[in-house]
């Protein structure tokens, strides 16, 4: 076997010169596990990027997205249509929150984010105000790489280098270890957090801004849960200044939190939302964003008879083969009541079980809700705000896959996992974490 070539991929996100020194090569998935090039599995903690959510080599998406390729493999979607698009478009929205009635595709989290800022302000623009071209986001919020995601996001490496061409500000972020360490579920403290919007409206005034822009929970920044009330008053402070609000939930839809989205698990609905990943178990790029029936509306009514409402679109929109495959992963879902697994048995052993950690000297804080979690770690003051990398790197060689973000290692493992692999992961990381002494 000739050796494997690494120079010509530039790979994102990653420290290309350390990793081509040691490259770690992933041959195979199924179910809960990877296998690396020469045979050994690992446990998949992060279902690949929070994306496969019904666990890897799932055979009846694998045959959907075969026989879609046979039948029509592509058709443009600018001025063409084909059934599946329409079909699929009404079977997720029965999913959603009453109201999020339009689906408008792309192909990645990005477009979804960008998609919905440029719905924000075709909005805002078709019913008159079109002073509002401003976007108010959060510290260690992520939406995307696209240029409207990285100024609209608060994770400062995403835009450092290439600045904030989109108007926007950034509330405070919710994360509070020393007041919510440990908490089981949606933290206790920090509902007036939410408060910081009301100054950025009064600091810029609510005639400037088209839309509010946040995750239900913030996942590339490290696992932060929203307090207890939250997301509610951020709603609420939407309604009073005419503000859209907009959900991030491309890491947190799709049964993520025990619920489709967690909108519905929260009970707070948005005037759109953001999905990818999960949307079909990552097999195939699809991103959609779910818009409110009167923006959608709205848009219509403001253009002419015949005339592009709008100018936006991708050559990949709503793809024949992703809808197939979007349409396989939906059946997998509802057949075997994965959307809302996070939130019975299954759910409450991961919490027990990644808060067994906590008694460690190296753990200063465990975050859960339904499948998802961080554990939070002691970090030595040479490698603080980076130790989770380090850490992770070592889950690795013990055999779990989970990320490292900041000081945490954080986790959302397929839907699919059960009790006895919850157990596995938690014993490997304490044998990890443990080790750091």
């Amino acid at each position: 076997m000739s050796e494997l070539k690494t120079d010509a991929f530039w790979m994102p996100f990653t420290p290309n010169r350390s990793f081509k020194s040691a490259p770690r090569i992933v041959e195979r998935a199924e179910g809960i596990y990877l296998t690396e090039k020469g045979g050994r599995q690992i446990i998949d903690a992060t279902a690949g990027l929070w994306c496969s959510n019904a666990g890897h080599g799932r055979t009846e998406i694998a045959e959907a997205i075969y026989q879609q390729a046979k039948k029509l493999d592509y058709s443009s979607i600018f001025n063409f249509g084909h059934e599946l698009s329409f079909e699929y478009s009404e079977r997720l929205v029965k999913h959603t929150p009453d109201g999020l009635n339009h689906v408008f595709f792309g192909n990645s989290g990005s477009e979804a984010v960008e998609s919905a800022l440029k719905i924000a302000l075709q909005y805002q623009r078709a019913r008159g105000k079109g002073t509002r071209t401003m976007f108010i986001g959060r510290e260690k919020g992520y939406h995307g790489v696209n240029f409207g995601g990285i100024s609209v996001g608060g994770i400062a490496p995403n835009y450092q280098t290439f600045g904030q061409p989109v108007k926007a500000n950034h509330m405070r972020h919710t994360l509070d270890i020393e007041r919510n360490a440990f908490s089981r579920g949606l933290p206790e403290q920090g509902v007036e957090l939410a408060e910081d919007l009301e100054r950025l409206v009064a600091f810029h005034g609510a005639d400037q801004i088209a839309a509010v822009i946040v995750e239900p929970f913030s996942g590339a920044g490290g696992v932060i849960l929203p307090p207890k009330g939250y997301l509610q008053r951020l709603r609420e402070i939407c309604d009073k200044h005419d503000l859209l609000l907009i959900f991030d939930e491309v890491i947190s839809g799709w049964g993520r939190t025990g619920s489709a989205f967690a909108a519905i698990e929260w009970g707070v609905t948005p005037d759109m939302i953001t999905s990818a990943k999960g949307i079909t178990n990552a097999t195939v790029p699809l991103s959609a964003v779910f818009v409110k029936d009167e923006i959608y509306q709205t848009v219509m009514d403001a253009a002419p008879e015949g005339a592009v409402e709008f100018f936006h679109g991708y050559t990949y929109s709503a793809h024949p083969v992703a809808c197939a495959a979007g349409m396989a992963t939906l059946d997998i879902y509802e057949r075997e009541g994965l959307l809302t697994r996070a939130s019975g048995d299954i759910g409450k052993h991961w919490e027990a079980a990644l808060h067994s950690l906590a008694e460690l000297d190296n753990v200063i804080d465990v975050r859960n809700y339904g499948l998802v979690g961080a554990v939070e770690l002691r970090a030595p003051e040479n490698l603080k705000g980076k130790f989770g990398g380090k850490v992770s790197g070592m889950a690795w060689d013990a055999g779990v896959m989970a990320r490292g973000i900041g000081d945490a290692l954080c986790m959302s493992p397929p839907l699919i996992i059960e009790t006895h692999e919850i157990d596995a992961i938690v014993d490997k990381l304490r044998g990890v974490i443990t080790s750091l002494a």
